[in-house]
């Protein structure tokens, strides 16, 4: 089974940048869309950004303009780099791989903060 470890979390101020990784352990991941998610404690689950298999991106709007999600097929890893970071920004952020169900990363958290 694939497996997704994300990387690249931290703390940042407002205003700054950050950039995170997703690691898959098999070539599969390049086959299938796959996206980043976040989660703030008490809420749902919230759909970021995604990237299909061609290379086309959706991004939700509290986030568009300001993250770029990208994949890298030769190292099957998928990052999002964060500009313009803001305070809502913050919450844990997972990696997502349309494969059958879905196969979710362990997270990384992202607090943006002065």
């Amino acid at each position: 089974q694939v497996q997704l470890v994300e990387s690249g979390g931290g703390l940042v101020q407002p205003g700054g940048s950050l950039r995170l990784s997703c690691a898959a352990s098999s070539s599969i991941f390049n086959f299938y869309p796959a996206g980043w998610y976040r989660q703030v404690p008490g809420n749902q689950r919230e759909w970021v950004a995604s990237i299909n298999t061609d290379g086309r991106t959706n991004y939700a709007d509290s986030v568009k303009g300001r993250f770029t999600i990208s994949r890298d097929n030769a190292k099957n890893t998928m990052t999002l780099q964060m500009n313009s970071l803001k305070s809502e920004d913050t919450a844990v952020y997972y990696c997502n791989a349309k494969i059958s169900s879905g196969i979710w990363g362990q997270g990384t958290q992202v607090t943006v903060s002065s």
